[in-house]
């Protein structure tokens, strides 16, 4: 019975998904993509909308947030979308939280129904990791996302705690804190981007990557994936060598 039901929630979950990424995308002239008036007409509308009632539409996003991470979608777009319509600090705030909540509920999710499949894909890539996360689990999932997930999609760093049975708590705080600095960064570009849409009137490559408002939080982006791959070496390969030369000298 407990295997049945697990079936039936796991095919309404996915449908579920299709469901809602179909009434998503279908909200958006596909055919109109290429056309930067187009932007700037979204641009307006949105600005009018969430001024009409701020906490409101806060609390819109927030839900969406956490339905769309809950529903394996990435980060990233959520994230520009954030800083276009809230700015870089409340929209850092409020995807920090939400996306917080939508990844521990993904968590639970992929915990319940899809744990099997998970150990089945990916334990083999992460074996080398289980052992440091299971000595302080908090301290090197919060390196793990501070390190950008090590490479791996935002969707997959969500449930790779499956196979090493995280506690919720140490995962909803270890993800919320390594969540801010690129959050912070990835706002500050939707931020620039929604400046950018308001004062041109089309698009220009080279205009738009030589605004501040761009190529600044662009640098800090650069330098934030340099800082992960000495995180990853310091705190995951180097660990790694050392109990592998611990072992072979024990």
């Amino acid at each position: 019975m407990r295997i049945k039901l697990k079936i039936f929630l796991g095919i309404s979950y996915l449908l579920i998904l299709l469901t809602f990424l179909y009434f998503f995308f279908s909200a958006f002239e596909i055919s109109r993509l290429n056309d930067f008036s187009y932007y700037k007409e979204l641009q307006v509308d949105l600005e009018n909308y969430i001024g009409n009632n701020l906490y409101r539409n806060l609390l819109l996003f927030f839900i969406f947030s956490i339905a769309w991470v809950m529903m394996f979608g990435f980060g990233s777009p959520i994230l520009l979308v954030s800083g276009i319509l809230f700015g870089k600090w409340l929209g850092t705030f409020v995807s920090v939280i939400s996306i917080s909540i939508g990844t521990l509920g993904l968590y639970i999710i992929a915990t319940f129904f899809f744990a099997e499949l998970v150990n089945n894909l990916f334990k083999e890539r992460i074996k080398k990791y289980i052992n440091l996360f299971r000595k302080n689990e908090f301290y090197y999932f919060l390196i793990f996302r501070l390190a950008g997930g090590l490479g791996f999609p935002f969707p997959i760093q969500n449930i790779l705690p499956v196979i090493f049975n995280m506690s919720k708590i140490n995962y909803f705080f270890s993800s919320l804190l390594g969540f801010i600095p690129q959050f912070f960064i990835w706002n500050t570009i939707g931020s620039g981007l929604n400046d950018y849409i308001q004062k041109s009137n089309d698009f220009n490559l080279l205009e738009f990557i030589s605004s501040k408002e761009i190529y600044l939080p662009l640098i800090l982006f650069l330098i934030l994936i340099l800082i992960s791959v000495a995180i990853k070496k310091k705190f995951f390969d180097d660990k790694i060598d050392n109990q592998k030369e611990n072992n072979t000298n024990g």
